[in-house]
């Protein structure tokens, strides 16, 4: 009889019930007798021990169905040391749910903060899984997060939707993907959207240089300009701040987002109209796209060969088209960036994007 318990955590992307029908349908063809136990709500689930029992009539039909039938909620990596409002101590909690069902292992799916707390409680001894969710696939050690090409697509047909009004009014439009660490999703869907200035934040901007931009295309008579911008994106000047003093300039922002800056600046500089569209938390929902369905239905399934093996303590990712048991001590606590010199920004730059710099 294996035991096995599970749960999503922190925001919710297209591909979490797709991974979770991998996992189940992994396991219950390789073992004939499988309990399964869903944690409601993530972490605050195991914390407080509130769970289901799961049947495999659970996860039929969820291949195409967004969001994530446990529940999901955040819970800060920072806070797991420090007791709640009633003094329970967070990681004694989650350890005596897991050995008061008798768990052989915990699955969990979710992205870096939630990595960085399966991987506390391997550290406690528990027997963890992580599967790598994000929509801004900055996890180091796999080659792609489940949820990331489904957002890809939603940020693109938004880019795709403005180059339509864009071009009948001659505007410039700004368009604000997710990602405030990161520029993965912006970067794609920026590319693929045909934007042309992508902002990222590990590119830090001029306002001087998207000007020059934006003038140079109105010089060719394009009539139109769109940006694509990461909503972590950076100016030049806070990006050699400290982190003291960008905290102490935040306090008094007067714009919602940096998105609404840039709009100003460039009305102000230029005199043109600037729109701006925040899609938001669509990027989140809505089914998987197909390949985050072969992805998940991957993952899923090399999940499911790792319990059988009683291979624990790693998370299932994909390295050069191949499912990978990474350390989770190896992937915990980092972030996978964009390099400003890798060759897709090289190529995106040939084809005259601009990128702030």
């Amino acid at each position: 009889m294996k035991r096995i318990g599970m749960l999503t955590s922190g925001g919710d992307c297209q591909a979490l019930n797709a991974t979770m029908r991998g996992i189940v349908k992994g396991v219950c063809n390789a073992l004939d007798e499988v309990e399964l136990y869903g944690f409601e709500e993530g972490y605050k689930g195991l914390i407080y021990g509130n769970y289901r029992m799961l049947t495999p009539r659970d996860f039929s039909g969820i291949l195409t169905k967004g969001g994530t039938i446990l529940g999901s909620s955040r819970q800060p990596f920072k806070m797991m040391r420090v007791p709640d409002e009633n003094g329970l101590d967070k990681v004694e909690a989650m350890k005596h749910t897991y050995h008061k069902l008798r768990l052989d292992c915990l699955v969990i799916l979710g992205g870096n903060g939630t990595q960085k707390t399966a991987n506390l409680l391997r550290e406690e001894g528990l027997n963890i899984i992580h599967m790598p969710k994000t929509i801004d696939n900055d996890i180091w050690g796999t080659d792609m997060t489940f949820g990331f090409q489904s957002a890809v697509d939603i940020a693109t047909d938004c880019i795709d939707c403005i180059h339509t009004t864009a071009a009948s009014h001659g505007r410039v439009f700004i368009v604000e993907v997710m990602g405030h660490k990161v520029g993965q999703l912006t970067l794609h869907a920026g590319i693929a959207g045909g934007a042309d200035i992508i902002l990222i934040p590990e590119i830090p901007y001029s306002i001087d240089s998207i000007c020059k931009a934006i003038e140079a295309r109105n010089k060719q008579k394009k009539g139109f300009t769109i940006l694509a911008v990461a909503e972590g994106a950076i100016p030049k000047e806070r990006a050699e701040m400290s982190k003291k003093d960008l905290k102490k300039f935040m306090e008094t922002y007067k714009y919602p987002t940096v998105s609404y800056e840039i709009a100003d600046q460039l009305t102000k500089r230029l005199g043109t109209e600037v729109r701006v569209t925040v899609p938001g938390h669509t990027q989140r929902g809505g089914s998987p796209c197909p390949y985050d369905r072969v992805l998940s239905t991957r993952l899923g399934a090399a999940a499911a060969q790792a319990i059988v093996d009683d291979a624990y303590g790693c998370m299932i990712g994909i390295v050069n088209g191949e499912c990978q048991r990474i350390p989770l001590e190896e992937s915990a606590g980092k972030l996978k960036f964009v390099d400003p010199n890798s060759s897709i920004i090289s190529e995106a730059k040939m084809i005259g994007i601009s990128f702030g710099d």
